[in-house]
């Protein structure tokens, strides 16, 4: 650990400041998610999948071990590599890893070079695999497979990066699914940035949904997309797998004509007051092999004097209500916020390497990371707190400093005593080793 000349402050000279207190950490708070990690069985599971084309002949960091790493120091804030090179002693992440002293900046960038397509998927079905013994766990009767695409910027010149004009920027358009009901990131897919929305979305969804009608064939699926996945193929795999959707449609004049007719523009009695309509019909795109129901709904805001409209299609049954399909669709926008988080909270789409194998690694690692952090705060903490963000959880939780003390047969570690979440801490700890996940 580098050790700063010794500094006194300004305002008070008697006040002085180094960093050479000794065993000392800033990250106590990543035991429990070492301790979880036990219960869950998540390194274990990922060391399992793990196959990388490795042809080191003297090993000091075993890849498994720089895999978890990797992933507790995204989970404490420490995105890039070179963080490392600052923590090599800290006695949290020694005792995390359990090493005497953390693979370096190189170790870490050389470890993303041995991942190929095969390593990845791998390490997807590792993910899968975790992603279903939570779901036994809860017991889970529904899954709602939230459809998105989002973007990815790049600033050099790394492979496959694009301009992409929906987003008006130069970068990567990774394909993501996520559970709508917990929150847990399904799959992620990197893509070249000038690919269309719906591009490839059939072979993205079609594994996942074939999984669980043979795993879980008892859960009721539901799956959701924006307009950019109103593609046929998709309707028909839903369709021939029994898994319900709902899927907005981009507007067109023939569906603006059928709105019309619904509720054509008229000067209402109080233009003061809104409206908002909800009907359902059938209707047959030219592309469509038959028709479909679908949902329109028909809103007029306060001031305005026409309906502006928007369109689902669904196959929903008539057990179901129109105003409770869009109601369904209208909770997607929760997706937003599991992207959000992905990105600002685990730097998912940081692509800070030349080739397009290792951002796409990177991007696994940042899925997993967020995964074991989404499993901790929804199974394990109170329930006022379940929907807290990772920076609220690294200020409270965290970010817990600590002092080593040994003895012969212990390692203690002395949290601070004007520690203020401690109350938090000790009911989330009490609640990881009371779960029993198998």
């Amino acid at each position: 650990m580098a050790t700063l000349t010794q500094k006194s402050l300004f305002f008070n000279r008697k006040i002085k400041l180094s960093n050479d207190g000794g065993e000392l950490s800033s990250d106590t708070g990543e035991l429990l998610f070492r301790e979880f990690d036990e219960q869950l069985g998540f390194s274990k599971v990922l060391s399992d999948h793990l196959t990388l084309q490795d042809d080191r002949k003297f090993v000091f960091h075993t890849n498994q071990n720089i895999l978890r790493q990797k992933i507790y120091q995204i989970i404490a804030g420490y995105s890039e590599d070179d963080a490392s090179d600052q923590l090599t002693s800290d006695p949290i992440f020694t005792k995390l890893i359990g090493v005497d002293s953390l693979a370096s900046q190189p170790s870490l960038s050389r470890f993303y070079s041995r991942f190929d397509e095969q390593s990845i998927d791998h390490l997807l079905l590792g993910n899968q695999c975790l992603v279903d013994k939570v779901h036994r766990f809860r017991k889970s009767d529904a899954i709602i497979f939230d459809l998105d695409s989002t973007h990815a910027d790049t600033y050099g010149e790394q492979e496959s990066t694009a301009y992409n004009t929906h987003y008006g920027t130069v970068g990567f358009h990774p394909l993501v699914a996520f559970d709508g009901i917990t929150g847990d990131f399904l799959k992620a897919k990197l893509r070249p940035g000038n690919v269309y929305t719906s591009n490839g979305v059939v072979d993205f969804i079609e594994p996942l949904i074939n999984h669980y009608n043979d795993t879980f064939p008892e859960t009721t699926a539901l799956l959701r997309g924006d307009s950019g996945f109103a593609v046929p193929q998709l309707y028909k795999l839903c369709e021939k797998e029994s898994v319900y959707y709902v899927i907005r449609l981009k507007s067109n004049r023939n569906l603006q004509r059928l709105a019309d007719e619904y509720h054509p523009s008229h000067i209402s009695s109080d233009l003061t007051e809104s409206e908002c309509l909800i009907d359902e019909t059938e209707y047959q795109a030219k592309s469509w092999s038959k028709p479909r129901k679908v949902i329109i709904r028909s809103e007029r805001p306060a001031g305005e004097l026409f309906f502006t409209h928007t369109f689902f299609v669904t196959n929903l049954g008539d057990a179901f209500t129109p105003e409770a399909i869009v109601h369904s669709y209208q909770k997607r926008g929760t997706m937003e916020n599991f992207i959000k988080e992905a990105k600002n909270g685990f730097n998912f789409d940081r692509m800070c390497s030349h080739s397009f194998q290792v951002n796409e690694s990177r991007m696994i690692l940042s899925l997993l990371a967020y995964n074991l952090v989404n499993w901790m705060r929804t199974l394990c903490f109170p329930t006022h707190q379940k929907n807290m963000q990772i920076q609220t959880i690294r200020m409270r939780i965290i970010k817990v400093a600590s002092k080593l003390v040994k003895t012969g047969r212990s390692a203690y570690f002395k949290l601070a005593s004007s520690f203020v979440y401690q109350a938090f801490f000790w009911q989330v700890l009490e609640r990881i080793q009371e779960i029993q996940i198998k």
